[in-house]
This record gives C-alpha cells, structure tokens and sequence, in this order.
C-alpha cells in the first residue's frame, strides 16, 4: 500500500473516532482497490447534564456510556470504496437526584447494555492521491427493537439515510506533513409523532505527521437539527419547561424528537505499527442547546489487510 496513501487514510481514521458521530463515512480519502482495514474502538462518553434551550447547564440526568465500535471498510476499486460498522453500547444513569425519567432502566443505577445500529456506506472519491473529493451514502438500520427511553439506553432506534460530501488534502511545500478534511452530512431520519428531526453535521479536521510513525490532529464538529422541538428553560426564555413537549405523546418521546445543536471541538493522536494504527482521542461539548454536556474518550485500532496479494 503506497506509503503516501496511507498516511492520508489513517489522518482520514483518527480524526473519525475524535468528533462524534463522525465516522469513516465522512472522511475524504478511500483505500486502494483491493484493500481492506478494520476498525475496533472504545469510547467512553460522560454527560454531565443538560443543555437546555437558552444555554443554561442544568446538572441533572448525568450518565456514562461506554461503546464498542467495530467498522471495516473495503476499497472495491481505487476509487469506490464500501462500508459497514456496528456498536455495541453500555449505558447507566449516575445522577444524585432521581431520574427526569422516573422510569426503571434509570432508576437502578445499572448498567444496561445492546447492540445499537447497523451502518452501512458507499463512497466515491474524485481527484487524486494528495486531494479529494468523495460524494456518500448511508443508511442507519437499528440491530433490533431496543428500549429508547430514559438516559441509560443504547440509542433512539430510529432509521436514517445519509448523504454526505467531504474534501480532504494534503499540503505542500513547508508544510508538506500537513493536512486538512472537512464534511458535511443531511440525515433524513425518521420522524417520530409526526415530528421532523433531520440534521445537518459539519466536521472540520487539521492534522499533522511529526514522524513517519505519529500523527497529532485537532477540529470540530457542529450538529443542527432541522426541527425538532425544545424543552424551554428555568428562566422562562423562550419558554418555562416542559416547553414544547406540551401533549403526553410529544413528552414520552422528548429523548428523541429534541431539537440537538451543539459545537464540539477535540484532537488526538495515531502511532503507527506496521500494518496496525493505534490512536486516542478526546472530544468535549463547548457550546450547546436542548443537547448533553461532558466529553468524550476514544481508544482504538486500524488493522490494514491487502487481499490483492
């Protein structure tokens, strides 16, 4: 595999577990024809509270979750590129005070634990080895009917359809070991009591290769949801809770019909060893409505198979 070539995929891979929910889908670099790599990671999410919809931190409904992440990707051709990945998550609730949920799967303080959603993708890079541009699609299938309910859950079992555009490259001159990617992403996802929550993602990386051996990045990542509704505030702006969650329906499903905005920002670092790439990662949320607060933890490693040999 062309030493160049590699470089710029394990840029794409590091950068990918750092901003969540980004993936492999949205980075811009794919793999030669005839490769494969798999990816195992774990991630390690603590929500310190909530945002509510003026800004204000409300320290309550705080859990973990812990995830672990399995990808693979094969490059069908040097240019066409094909995806599938699934996490297995655990979750509990570690709030003082009683849950906001009242319910049973919060109130145990336990761990609860399932496999969330398949993911699958296809991408398509145009240009060259040192710039991209690479059009996607992915569909979100959840595993199974798994509970949604409360903050010690595994997702929102709900379908989405992903289309996405990144661009990435790599600089010249001085600063011949650098480089930059950015995506964006529209979810079309399912609604849910006929309330539309599709979203747009937006991840900014910058990288760079201080050895042939260690590369150190950092960026960003912005989510805004199109629609949705939102809980109000405990000053009254824009409104007093419950907000709009102002039917029983619309309030049993607030844990997936929120209108979510957030900025997070992060950076990492991936070693390479061979045929592997080991990395780390951390992310936090810096700004945020109607969303979680905390940070976020990722180990993990890239195995790089060549099945054209």
């Amino acid at each position: 595999m062309n030493r160049k070539y590699r470089f710029l995929f394990a840029a794409a891979v590091v950068a990918a577990p750092a901003l969540a929910p980004a993936s492999l889908f949205a980075q811009a670099f794919t793999l030669p024809g005839g490769v494969g790599a798999v990816t195992l990671a774990w991630q390690y999410v603590d929500n310190t509270g909530h945002r509510l919809s003026d800004g204000f931190l409300r320290h309550a409904g705080q859990s973990l979750s812990q995830s672990v992440v399995f990808e693979a990707e094969y490059g069908v051709t040097d240019r066409l590129s094909a995806t599938v990945g699934i996490p297995y998550v655990f979750a509990k609730y570690t709030g003082a005070q009683p849950p906001p949920s009242g319910l049973p799967v919060d109130r145990c303080g336990c761990w609860h634990s399932g496999f969330q959603d398949f993911s699958l993708a296809a991408r398509y890079r145009l240009g060259t080895e040192s710039f991209a541009v690479t059009p996607a699609l992915r569909y979100i299938l959840p595993s199974h009917d798994y509970r949604y309910k409360g903050e010690a859950v595994v997702g929102r079992n709900l379908d989405e359809f992903q289309v996405g555009l990144s661009a990435g490259a790599r600089l010249g001159g001085a600063l011949s070991n650098a480089s930059v990617q950015a995506s964006y992403t529209y979810a079309f996802v399912e609604k849910v009591v006929d309330v539309s929550i599709d979203r747009s993602n937006a991840v900014f990386d910058v990288g760079y290769a201080l050895t042939r051996k260690l590369f150190i990045h950092g960026g960003a990542n912005y989510q805004k949801t199109h629609g949705g509704l939102r809980i109000g505030s405990v000053t009254g702006h824009p409104f007093f809770l419950p907000g709009e969650y102002n039917t029983p329906q619309k309030f049993a499903q607030r844990d997936r019909i929120g209108r979510v905005n957030y900025w997070q920002a992060g950076g990492g670092l991936s070693y390479s060893l061979g045929p592997v790439d080991l990395f780390a990662a951390y992310s936090k949320y810096v700004w945020g409505r109607d969303a979680h607060n905390g940070q976020i933890y990722t180990l993990g490693a890239t195995w790089y198979f060549d099945l054209r040999k």
